[in-house]
């Protein structure tokens, strides 16, 4: 039985990767690094579905149950108050303007904002957000419901395919048709064909069917990963290969396909994190061990660093713009906005996400933990 994975500064390393490509894609240094930075956005739904699944797979593991109210609870401690407390930062700009629409914040606060105007109002990188919370809500309700009426049955080591299997593969298969459908019948509809969760959530899911077969057929998933390993590691890169020459919002193939191929390339690349007992030491061979832990902690932060990201963004403009004349080089720019995130983002996991997260484990302590 897995219940634990010590692997840490691994999937750090992922998230910090994820955190770099978006700050690439909302700060401009080249073409191309802005053409494939929005994948960052995609590694972290992969790896969120693995994560937060596995809070509960695990729950059950120990328990034989899950406790749905109990973990979203938990889940709200650690996103809404660095969300709540910092949005305020993106109102200032528009209540100086006099230009604040109810709908639209609204929108951003009760987390319907890709439905309703495709980005965030205030903050338009939080459409993301909202796909991640409607995930949070919809699976745990699908896990909690699928147990109590056992439509969904877990066991370790079954060798036989079952319900929890199919009804993510169907969700997922689903997620693609109606990208499909939309993408050609409602091509105008072209930020909500980006955003919405109902096009998205497939990503999610892929982390979740991966932490499904970590935590409860793990000798087939390693088995399986080390028989097909060369062909796999060829083929992750493969399907990312589009997405430096390409950008999305016009793209009808990305909209489409290249979702699907981005989730089946992160599944992979987290597999091969996982199994592979010697990734720390490969990191360290082709990066440095400096280089990956430095890239771990910018991971490990790196919710706040996408919540902050943007404002630093807008501030490095006006300061470019309004004192410098845009005299100030794009590469300078960029590396000083990213920086400036990356410590903001740091500081506020350090003092203000953990502080949110004692009070939570005090009064909610995780089952898991305990």
């Amino acid at each position: 039985m897995i219940t634990k994975s010590n692997r840490l500064r691994e999937l750090d390393f992922l998230r910090g990767i994820a955190i770099l490509l978006v700050l690439l894609r909302h700060q401009y240094l080249f073409q191309f690094t802005k053409n494939m930075g929005w994948i960052g956005v995609d590694l972290f739904f992969v790896l969120s579905g693995f994560l937060v699944s596995g809070l509960l797979f695990k729950e059950y593991l120990k328990y034989g149950n899950i406790k749905p109210g109990l973990f979203l609870i938990r889940r709200g401690f650690k996103i809404y108050p660095i969300y709540f407390i910092f949005y305020i930062l993106y109102l200032i700009p528009i209540l100086i303007k006099h230009k604040l629409e109810w709908r639209g914040f609204l929108a951003d606060m009760f987390f319907v904002q890709n439905y309703i105007l495709g980005w965030g109002y205030a903050y338009a990188a939080s459409w993301s957000l909202a796909v991640e919370e409607h995930f949070y809500f919809g699976f745990a309700l699908l896990l909690w419901v699928g147990l109590k009426k056992n439509w969904i049955k877990l066991k370790i080591h079954s060798t036989k395919i079952n319900n929890f299997e199919i009804i993510i593969v169907a969700i997922m298969v689903l997620c693609f048709c109606l990208r499909v459908y939309n993408n050609k019948y409602f091509p105008d509809d072209n930020i909500r064909n980006f955003t919405m969760t109902h096009l998205r959530v497939d990503s999610l899911l892929a982390g979740v069917f991966v932490s499904y077969l970590y935590y409860f057929r793990n000798e087939f998933l390693t088995n399986f990963f080390n028989s097909y390993k060369k062909l796999l590691l060829v083929l992750c890169p493969l399907l990312l290969s589009f997405s430096p020459i390409m950008d999305p919002m016009d793209s009808f193939y990305i909209k489409t396909f290249g979702f699907t191929f981005l989730y089946i390339s992160f599944g992979i690349l987290l597999v091969y994190f996982l199994i592979d007992k010697n990734i720390n030491y490969t990191l360290n061979y082709w990066f440095s061990n400096n280089v990956v832990t430095s890239i771990s902690k910018i991971g490990f932060s790196s919710y706040s660093i996408y919540i902050i990201h943007t404002f630093v963004n807008y501030v490095f403009s006006l300061t470019n713009n309004f004192i410098f004349h845009n005299s100030i080089h794009q590469i300078i720019i960029f590396v000083g906005s990213s920086l400036t995130s990356i410590l903001i983002g740091i500081l506020m996991t350090t003092y203000i996400e953990k502080y949110f997260l004692s009070i939570r484990d005090k009064w909610y302590p995780s089952r898991i933990a305990q």
